[in-house]
């Protein structure tokens, strides 16, 4: 075998891997819309919003009766803590990057939405919890929650956004979280949550 050849026959493996290795790319992948995997943030999109980043950290219900759980309702008016008939509460935690210079708004428009077509707004509890997500400006190469708070430093690891939502939509699922940019209301992104 001529040397040219024996030099291609080698480089031909080592080629075919990094192909195959580029293909697979990250488990996390910079789209508008996406499936939210819910194993430990595996496969959760990124979702660009404007000039910002959202990602879903965890979503799921929470059990007003359980001390965790209930630490998460705190600051919550006795009208708002009240559930209706068919009602529970539903937590997504969000994490906002920004990886510009510029300050920039968080969305204060962020929606949950079953394959029925009812769709749900938060529920802001008042400053007394550290672990809501308050839409605020993101400083440049900042994020939200901000490093070192308490919202930051939990388990959860994201802004707590807390929804009232029909018990009925857990069966209509998937249930889509939509995110709208402040500055322009076309410019959206949504996930399917992992409930």
């Amino acid at each position: 075998m001529s040397t040219r050849l024996r030099k291609l026959s080698l480089a031909l493996p080592a080629l075919l891997a990094v192909l195959a290795v580029s293909g697979c790319g990250d488990s996390h992948t910079r789209v508008t819309t996406g499936t939210y995997a819910g194993e430990a943030g595996k496969g959760a999109p990124y979702l660009y919003v404007g000039p910002l980043i959202y990602e879903v950290q965890v979503s799921r219900e929470l059990n007003p009766f359980n001390h965790e759980d209930a630490t998460y309702l705190q600051g919550l008016t006795p009208q708002q803590l009240k559930l209706e008939p068919g009602q529970e509460w539903f937590a997504v935690f969000v994490q906002v990057y920004n990886e510009n210079k510029l300050p920039y708004p968080a969305a204060s428009s962020i929606t949950i939405t079953d394959t029925q077509n009812n769709t749900y707004s938060p529920i802001v509890p008042n400053q007394t919890n550290p672990f809501v997500y308050r839409p605020s400006t993101v400083p440049g190469h900042g994020q939200l929650p901000m490093p070192g708070t308490i919202a930051d430093d939990d388990p959860a690891q994201g802004a707590m956004l807390l929804y009232k939502i029909q018990i009925v939509s857990l069966d209509n699922r998937p249930l889509e979280l939509k995110i709208v940019d402040p500055d322009d209301p076309t410019a959206t992104a949504s996930a399917e949550l992992d409930v």
